[in-house]
């Protein structure tokens, strides 16, 4: 067989990753917050996006308006015609002046002398976080949280004299965690500091000695043990038992009590008295803010016994296309870089503006079937929680099942049982025993909590006891799988329960 070169024209049909369309896939995973911080960035870099005012959020708030299956997502700002009302638009529609809608644009008017003390204005400016409209904010007043680096670096200040010590214990203090512990190693540290290793004990030592109590360990059974001398609590038996923690952890009483050669009620009360210590003494202090989780979409219950959908309005970011403004400047730009730039601003606000549309419209439609599929959860209980996956949402509402995915990570949604991540209601599914109807994995593992939370110190229920009872209740599941769920729920074995439920109780 030859091999020759000839040309040939062929017509055939390709997706094209376009730079419009991988941005809408991006927007379709972030998260509420990486999406305001990404509009954001956005509005920073396109001239003819602008941020709506919060006067146009008024009506959606104010409305008690149920937000239908049917319906376009919440907020008025996401429809075709909110990218044509900007400047005078605005005006005709609402009969009035831009100033009065939009009071930000408008010229504030500085007090005047005779409404404050002389220097008020100054005062409140500087003490107000810049504000000099009268209203100071308390929380300019608050005093900075005290850190633990702080707080030890002033007691490294007070304790220790030699300027070499010092240099040691703020280098020491760098290696402490938010927890109190040190997370580098001796060695390495004596190294890059050009000292020895004692003299690096010497001042962790002193570093020890400072509040909280049992700051600056290398472990746990060393910060245990600093709480316990400065409790002058650490004598040999009770050194026994920190030397063996890994008894304490499996519960395993019996063994500890040949460790520490005591009697059952000094046992108790050991284990009583390390459990009224702090394993993480540094947690005391100011940390990193917990972000609370803001739902992307809220579900109540209707008049009509069903359930009501809606949007989080809050979470999406109100964007407008200004038209006239690039009206303005495209009709007195003479260079063709000018027109090309202006156009190229103009398509990717468009486009931005109907992404986020889409985004809103995409995320309620996928609730709205993630409802429709888990009614009985909502209704009873995550008793009643069906196996789901992404191939059977996809097909209802004709989407692939990867837009499925990227809606559902990073969103969360608003019941009342709690607010749950959408990606808690795809389960895999449990076959029951009798050909029935096939179980959530999500129930089973919370019928598998139930058990064990009603058995006694009698009657612990083995890994084998457990697959029993669920198949006497229609669901067939393997042993190997119920140990798996049991340790996701961090559930200890049936040798470990059946220890601490016949052991002395503990005070």
């Amino acid at each position: 067989m030859a091999l020759t070169q000839r040309l040939q024209i062929r017509q055939s049909q390709a997706l094209v990753m376009t730079p419009q369309l991988m941005q809408a896939i991006k927007l379709l995973q972030l998260s509420n917050l990486d999406l305001v911080a990404y509009v954001e960035a956005e509005l920073e870099r396109n001239p003819l996006l602008d941020q709506s005012a919060e006067d146009e959020r008024a009506p959606a708030e104010a409305g008690a308006e149920p937000v239908p299956d049917h319906a376009p997502p919440a907020g008025d700002t996401w429809n075709a015609g909110a990218t044509e009302t900007s400047g005078s638009r605005i005006e005709d529609a609402l009969d009035t002046r831009t100033e009065d809608v939009f009071p930000d644009d408008a010229e504030v008017p500085r007090p005047r002398a005779a409404d404050g003390p002389a220097g008020y204005s100054e005062w409140a400016a500087v003490g107000a976080g810049g504000r000099d409209d009268g209203e100071y904010n308390l929380e300019a007043f608050v005093p900075a949280e005290t850190t633990l680096a702080d707080w030890l670096r002033e007691q490294l200040t007070l304790t220790v004299t030699q300027p070499a010590q010092r240099m040691i214990g703020q280098y020491l203090i760098d290696l402490v965690d938010e927890a109190g512990y040190i997370s580098g190693d001796l060695d390495s540290a004596a190294e890059k500091l050009g000292t020895s290793v004692a003299e690096i004990e010497t001042v962790l030592g002193a570093l020890q000695s400072f509040d909280p109590p049992g700051i600056c360990a290398r472990n746990l059974a060393e910060c245990l043990t600093l709480q316990l001398k400065e409790l002058n609590r650490f004598d040999p038996a009770i050194a026994a038992l920190i030397g063996r923690l890994d008894l304490l952890a499996k519960r395993d009483f019996a063994a500890l009590k040949k460790v520490c050669a005591v009697a059952d009620e000094d046992l108790a009360d050991m284990i009583a008295e390390i459990r009224r210590l702090n394993p993480k003494p540094g947690l005391a202090f100011g940390s990193a803010t917990v972000q609370p989780i803001v739902p992307d979409v809220f579900v109540r219950s209707g008049p009509d016994g069903g359930w009501i959908v809606e949007l989080n309005s809050d979470t999406l970011p109100k964007v407008l296309v200004n038209q006239s403004y690039y009206a303005e400047v495209s009709a007195t730009a003479r260079r063709d870089t000018d027109k090309s730039y202006l156009a190229e601003c103009l398509q990717s606000a468009t486009w931005l503006v109907r992404a986020l549309d889409q985004r809103a419209r995409t995320i309620l439609k996928v609730a709205n079937e993630i409802v429709r599929q888990q009614d009985g959860f909502f209704a009873h209980g995550v008793e009643h929680l069906r196996p789901l996956n992404l191939k059977t949402v996809a097909e209802a509402i004709s989407m692939h099942e990867s837009t499925v995915s990227r809606v559902t990570a990073n969103k969360y949604m608003a019941t009342s049982r709690g607010i749950f991540e959408l990606k808690y209601f795809f389960t895999s599914a449990i076959a029951a025993s009798h050909g029935g109807e096939a179980h959530s994995a999500e129930a089973v593992r919370h019928r598998i909590k139930q058990l064990i939370d009603a058995e006694t110190a009698a009657d612990v229920l083995s890994d084998d006891t457990i697959v029993d009872k669920l198949r006497e209740s229609g669901i067939d599941i393997a042993r190997r799988t119920v140990a798996k769920y049991r340790e996701a729920l961090r559930i200890p074995s049936s040798v470990q329960r059946r220890r601490e439920k016949q052991a002395v109780p503990v005070a």
